[in-house]
């Protein structure tokens, strides 16, 4: 119960943090990623909140930790460059690029009623359980 309760938390806090922050908005990101042209640098204020935040905790409450809060063990994470990691970097970067929107914010804009949302959902999900490489939750 105490995990539900921590992920429910954390989730309410993300998607709050989404919406108030504009991050859900397709136009928003898109005007931040287009530097040549009509660039809107208002979300650098965002990323920067954010990683002034996260590098103190992270180095002082995070790393030092061998369980997470909910008691689940902490992840060991995979050191360098593979062409998995690679692919699926540039791949989520271009599908970023093309429409503003990443998962996160996509998940924390659920609830708003946008068309494009539920598309760009089913599109992610079919993308993610249709990979050959992604363990499929149910057997082939």
């Amino acid at each position: 119960m105490f995990k539900v309760l921590v992920g429910l938390i954390t989730g309410l806090l993300f998607g709050l943090g989404m919406n108030i922050s504009q991050m859900v908005n397709p136009y928003k990101v898109l005007n931040f990623l287009d530097v040549t042209g009509n660039w809107d640098g208002s979300l650098a204020f965002v990323i920067g909140g954010a990683l002034l935040v996260f590098l103190p905790s992270y180095h002082f409450l995070i790393k030092p930790r061998t369980h997470a809060v909910n008691g689940d063990e902490m992840p060991t994470l995979q050191q360098g460059l593979t062409p998995k990691l690679i692919i699926g970097s540039v791949i989520f970067g271009l599908g970023w690029g093309m429409v503003g929107i990443c998962p996160g914010p996509a998940v924390a804009s659920l609830l708003r009623g946008e068309s494009a949302i539920y598309w760009f959902m089913a599109s992610m999900l079919l993308g993610y359980y249709g990979s050959k490489n992604v363990p499929w939750p149910i057997k082939r």
